[in-house]
């Protein structure tokens, strides 16, 4: 495998550190007025998301973890696994549900994902951005409820519950971002 040093440190690289795969999320260089420089950076563990504060000296030699996105299409779950398949190959893959994890309510037939591998390992999928799902309940809302007056929780057709304004009926589609779950808009 090549190596990396911490001069050529960037974010979303991928290293190897104390036998676990990491992915740089953030790093600086750091020359002190004594003493030898140093980098500070956080580490996200890829098969945890656990992120790690890490100090290392400069010029120290990590191996490189290549890690590449593919986009995919989501077909279906059978209760175990997702399948998902190439578009270019026609490929399909199953992923384990514990790849997927609590982002399954994000997953609607044919959106295109992102998967993610280290090297030759499956290590993530990544939803679409943002995704437009139908509310299948929530309270209903009345005469004179409008943007400002708050909000109120909306079971969508995945099984996601988020918190939409007082407004949004049942039957209505709404459009959620899949990176912290909010509303966007209806659509």
């Amino acid at each position: 495998m090549a190596t990396i040093s911490t001069a050529n440190f960037k974010n979303g690289i991928g290293i190897i550190y104390d036998g676990k795969m990491y992915t740089i999320v953030e790093f600086q260089h750091v020359k002190p007025g004594k003493g030898a420089a140093f980098v500070r950076t956080k580490l996200r563990d890829i098969k945890t998301g656990r992120i790690n504060d890490v100090t290392f000296r400069s010029g120290e030699k990590f191996e490189d973890v290549r890690i590449e996105t593919k986009e995919m299409q989501y077909l279906y779950n059978d209760g175990t696994s997702y399948y998902f398949m190439d578009n270019e190959t026609f490929d399909q893959i199953a992923v384990p549900s514990e790849i997927i994890g609590d982002k399954n309510v994000w997953l609607l037939e044919n959106d295109v994902c992102l998967i993610q591998y280290a090297g030759d390992e499956l290590i993530g999928v990544e939803p679409p951005m943002f995704v437009e799902l139908e509310i299948v309940e929530t309270e209903p809302g009345f005469k004179g409820d409008t943007v400002q007056g708050g909000s109120k929780p909306a079971t969508l057709e995945t099984g996601a519950i988020v918190q939409v304004p007082l407004f949004v009926d049942q039957g209505e589609k709404v459009r959620v971002d899949t990176r912290d779950g909010h509303y966007v808009t209806r659509v």
